[in-house]
């Protein structure tokens, strides 16, 4: 199913004057508790373009006259409009966007299109993809609102009319979500929206009630083209940048292809041009996207991702084959196109050491296939608490300089530590039995305690924390790692709690 994202930039012009321009007073920018607006020469007067947070909160919008908005707010600072550099600084933000799906473009004046369909579990689902997206934005100044829905109209209704920062519209849901947002919503000229509210249409499910032949005759065809877009009546194809690399290759194709054999066919004529490009150049593929350009203007793409470089065309034609049968090619695929947004160098290297085992290509088929996030390896950490001893790192990366501890370590460690209740002597004793899962573990033998101070340099809580560990064996010959918050005398240390840390 379809899912496309709209990112809505309510400041676009002010927040990228702002980021481009800092907040240095003598470089035009004044500080974010400064009011900024950008303005343009209409006729004889000059009238605001865009107004800045501070500036609405003023009460300052576009259109108002800079006079009027000038007497209203004295410290106000103007700065000229220029429409072409915001548009061109949009186009931009939205290749930086792809780096979260190939199928980006901007939404003119202030926002941006993306197609997630079947990309947002890379992200970790649509609402982690949302948030990221909002934080990053916010992080350089700009003010965004973004909403996922199956139609790019109600998405972009969503973002605009939601309230929230973040918005998701359940699969099929966009009729019902979008019936009670103004009618404003449905992308209509703002005349049109003026005339309909004076005839008594505020909202968008009052339109929908009134039979279509009574608003095409009186509004034209418009407003029940953007009503069916939103609800997914009529499909709105979106038109997305083109990767600036040369690094792509496109086929085009007397009859639509409809199978997956088909596909697969044509993918392997786009490799093969394509790596032959990257070992002209001495690169190889990290990154690759195939787009499918269907008869009916829709676009899909599929992407995957290599744990190295790599430029084996049949390797890579694997990984993409994998992703053929999830493709609705609909009336069927006109052209398909393949694309390396991200490439990294690769020469050749003579293996000195005999050993030939690679795993790069057996690592980009279960990355491709569970998720990147779902093959690792570990590696250690420099620390004395167990839990903080070992991180992620990708399957291939090196594991840097750190060392695994020598010692007996449990071969299953919890993170966080289980709470228990167990049963020991002050100060020092290990634990005559303990309970976890309801259940009771007498303890035979007990080695400890070896005591682990906290880490101060982390937060000022663990400045005097202390933990005793013991390993300690039951009845039955099963072996834990226990350990105790504080030493047993000063509770300033520890609360005296108890925990199992790990299974031996």
């Amino acid at each position: 199913m379809r899912r496309v994202v709209s990112i809505w930039l309510p400041h676009w012009p002010t927040d990228r004057r702002r980021k481009a321009r800092g907040t240095d007073a003598k470089a035009g920018a004044p500080p974010r508790d400064v009011p900024l607006i950008t303005a343009w020469q209409d006729g004889n007067r000059r009238v605001i373009e865009a107004v800045d947070p501070a500036a609405a909160a003023a009460g300052l919008r576009p259109a108002m006259a800079v006079a009027h908005a000038m007497a209203v707010v004295p410290n106000l600072h103007v700065l000229e409009a220029d429409p072409a550099d915001d548009e061109a600084a949009l186009e931009r933000l939205a290749r930086w966007c792809q780096r979260v799906t190939p199928l980006a473009a901007p939404d003119t004046p202030d926002g941006i299109w993306l197609d997630m369909t079947g990309c947002a579990h890379f992200w970790g689902g649509e609402q982690a993809l949302l948030d990221d997206l909002v934080a990053r934005l916010a992080q350089d100044g700009i003010t965004a609102r973004a909403a996922i829905a199956d139609t790019p109209g109600a998405a972009h209704a969503l973002a605009r009319h939601g309230g929230a920062p973040t918005h998701i519209v359940p699969p099929g849901a966009q009729a019902d979500t979008i019936a009670p947002l103004p009618v404003a919503a449905l992308r209509l000229p703002d005349d049109m929206v003026a005339t309909l509210r004076r005839l008594g249409f505020e909202q968008v499910e009052a339109l929908a009630r009134v039979p279509r032949a009574l608003i095409t005759r009186r509004f034209g065809p418009l407003p029940g083209r953007r009503l069916d877009q939103a609800q997914g009546r009529v499909p709105e194809p979106l038109q997305p940048l083109a990767h600036e690399t040369p690094l792509q290759h496109r086929i085009a194709f007397l009859e639509p292809l409809l199978t997956a054999d088909a596909l697969g066919a044509a993918t392997a004529c786009l490799l093969d041009p394509v790596c032959a490009a990257m070992e002209r150049a001495h690169l190889g593929a990290r990154r690759v996207d195939l787009l499918f350009e269907r008869v009916d203007g829709a676009v899909l793409a599929t992407r995957i991702g290599t744990a190295r470089a790599n430029r084996d065309p049949r390797h890579l034609a694997r990984l993409l084959d994998e992703h053929l049968e999830t493709v609705d090619p609909g009336l069927g695929i006109d052209a398909m196109r393949l694309v390396v947004p991200l490439a990294e160098t690769l020469r050749w290297q003579q293996d000195d050491t005999g050993n030939s085992t690679d795993v790069s290509a057996l690592v980009d088929r279960l990355a491709n296939r569970l998720g990147a996030d779902r093959v690792y390896r570990v590696a250690p950490v420099e620390s004395d608490v167990p839990e903080r001893a070992v991180r992620r790192i990708p399957a291939l990366a090196r594991a840097g300089a750190a060392t695994w501890f020598g010692g007996d370590a449990p071969t299953r460690l919890f993170h966080p530590p289980r709470p228990i209740d167990a049963l020991a002597g002050l100060p020092d004793h290990a634990p005559a039995a303990f309970t976890w899962r309801r259940r009771r573990h007498h303890i035979r033998r007990a080695d400890g305690p070896e005591r682990i101070y906290g880490e101060w340099w982390r937060r000022d809580a663990e400045f005097s924390a202390v933990r005793d560990y013991f390993r300690v064996e039951d009845e039955d010959g099963s072996r834990f790692l226990l350990f105790r918050q504080g030493d047993g005398v000063d509770l300033r240390t520890g609360g005296l709690s108890w925990y199992l840390q790990g299974i031996f």
